[in-house]
């Protein structure tokens, strides 16, 4: 069976997901929503019990030509549809209602994972999950949708199977034989035709992503592609990409060509089977005209349950698939939440930031970056970090933000909500002003004239008036404020949050160094220390010290003397 082929794993995870929504604050609900499902299975099929009876004292009214029998069968007839058709809408909407409930709880889980302890950018790195966000937002909808509607399926066939296996038993042996017999038969033939659809539609979810991915690509870097004129590139990988889609859906309409043959034609002999046995009987005077009409709806539920897998056979392809897709997504989040960085360690430390022994190598091919590095940056100490290396010098950023997985020793640094990271290239959430330039904790702690008071002292506060105030909502800050307004408002950001420490990635790429200059003298009065990663020819009077690392992961600690710069190489001389 097709649901075979997921690993055990990735079923125990799954099992481990019901669990834990059962247990949650929504498992109560979830559990009487499904209850009520279950009560509802019962009385459709109770109900589809009688309306076979019904049916067939309705048929017997008619042939026997008697109106009064007719009439009454008519009027029971209609109650029996009305009730049905009630209680099939109210489980309709139950089903989504649960569906809803649970996509949404399992959803919460996923990103919650997915974004603590930098998740998301260990799975980045390591590249093992592909298309993470469809695979969060689709297959996790997929997910919820399809297994509810199989679970009800399958318990509505055993409910079915009971409740028409009498009536099957009662009209003819022969005619229950053949039901089964003809449902396994198909079962088994559906297996063989459509087995190929578990990993083509796997691929094709993929390959769907991928084009999405390409588009938005192209989308979100429009000025940059028109510019260096890299649309005929662009082209290239897009037809690619719907290439790729087209050839593989090609395969899986393929597959259901050969299997829509066989299941159009089995749905299709479930009509004539019972007329087939069951019409000599009547001949023989020993049924009424009314059992045919009624052995035809008892074979076609029986053979329907029995047949779960011919009639849903594309659906659990796809099912399956999502199932298999969401597996190695759980196992990725835990693989990345498990990992631990062997032999780097970072330490909280609120009043000195230092480094013990630490070495750090590239991820690539082990190169070697820093060698040994023993220093100790005490509060108030204004450290520029240069050299030669820029992998060096990245490196080290990176690794005292707990984002470098390659090295040894110990980095002793404040927490994270009394450093600020700023990088070269800054980030910008979507959302209101407010939102990007105040931390979570201090949106209500904070006044509006500080941060217009703040804004004004880094000379950006014309970019309020801009974007139309604080809270006005924005998607894309690249589109409306240059790359050098968008450092500025990080910068804003950093003095708002008024760290013990700030480590700044180097902040010259976006700005003048006038602007620099006049940031790094506001850090200085508001007593924040801070270590920027600087390039050749930065003027250094605004340091206390040089850390400058060496090619062959060499470095060394100077102390920085009034007027000096730093040259080519790292070298520090008089400032002219």
């Amino acid at each position: 069976m097709q649901l075979l082929l997921i690993d055990r794993l990735t079923w125990v995870r799954f099992v481990g997901v019901l669990k834990a929504l059962s247990a949650s604050e929504v498992g109560g609900r979830a559990i009487a929503l499904f209850a009520l499902l279950i009560l509802m299975l019962f009385v459709i099929s109770g109900l589809n019990v009688v309306n076979s009876y019904v049916g067939r004292d309705f048929m017997t009214a008619i042939a026997n030509r008697n109106m009064a029998g007719f009439i009454w069968q008519a009027k029971i007839y209609i109650g029996v549809f009305a009730a049905s058709t009630a209680v099939a809408v109210l489980s309709r909407f139950t089903e989504e209602s649960l569906g809803l409930l649970w996509r949404e709880w399992h959803t919460r889980q996923l990103v919650t994972r997915y974004l603590a302890d930098r998740t998301y950018y260990r799975m980045k790195e390591t590249g093992q999950v592909e298309n993470l966000d469809e695979r969060i937002a689709d297959d996790v909808r997929a997910l919820t949708v399809t297994t509810l509607s199989f679970v009800l399926m399958l318990l509505n066939g055993i409910i079915t199977v009971v409740a028409f296996s009498g009536v099957m038993w009662s009209i003819s042996p022969l005619l229950f034989g053949v039901a089964i017999v003809y449902a396994i038969c198909g079962t088994l033939m559906s297996i063989v035709l459509g087995r190929r659809l578990v990993g083509l539609d796997s691929r094709q979810m993929d390959k769907e992503a991928n084009l999405r991915a390409t588009l938005i690509h192209v989308r979100e870097n429009a000025e940059s592609i028109a510019l260096s004129h890299r649309e005929e590139r662009l082209q290239f990988l897009l037809l690619r990409r719907i290439r790729e889609l087209a050839d593989n859906f090609r395969r899986i309409i393929a597959v259901n060509r050969n299997l829509g043959f066989f299941t159009t034609g089995y749905n299709y002999l479930i009509l004539i089977i019972p007329a087939l046995v069951v019409a000599p009987l009547f001949i023989d005077g020993e049924i009424e005209f009314g059992v045919i009409a009624q052995s035809a709806m008892a074979f076609a539920q029986l053979v329907g349950a029995f047949s779960l897998i011919v009639s849903q056979f594309q659906s659990i392809s796809s099912f399956t698939a999502v199932v298999s897709r969401l597996g190695s997504l759980w196992e990725g989040i835990e693989d990345a939440r498990s990992s631990e960085v062997l032999g780097l360690e970072v330490v909280k430390e609120d009043e000195c930031m230092a480094y013990e022994h630490v070495t750090l190598k590239s991820a690539e091919n082990d190169t070697l970056l820093i060698n040994d590095l023993s220093v100790s940056i005490p509060c108030g100490t204004r450290l520029l970090v240069v050299g030669p290396s820029e992998a060096a010098k990245v490196a080290l950023f990176r690794a005292t933000a707990g984002i470098w997985e390659t090295g040894g020793g110990r980095i002793l640094r404040p927490s994270l909500e009394k450093i600020f990271f700023l990088p070269e290239r800054p980030y910008l959430p979507p959302g209101t002003l407010r939102h990007v330039l105040l931390r979570s904790d201090r949106e209500g702690a904070t006044a509006d004239d500080q941060i217009i008071a703040t804004l004004r002292v880094l000379n950006v506060e014309s970019v309020l008036t801009r974007i139309g105030g604080l809270d006005v909502e924005q998607d894309d800050w690249a589109s409306i404020l240059s790359l050098g307004e968008q450092q500025l408002l990080a910068f804003t950001c950093l003095l708002l949050a008024a760290p013990r420490f700030a480590f700044l990635d180097r902040p010259s790429t976006a700005l003048t160094p006038e602007q620099v200059d006049h940031i790094l003298k506001v850090l200085s009065n508001q007593s924040i220390t801070y270590i920027v990663v600087g390039e050749d020819g930065e003027i250094i009077r605004n340091y206390d010290a040089v850390l400058e690392l060496a090619i062959n992961g060499g470095w060394s600690w100077n102390p920085v003397h009034e007027g000096q710069v730093i040259g080519a190489g790292g070298n520090s001389s008089k400032e002219e």
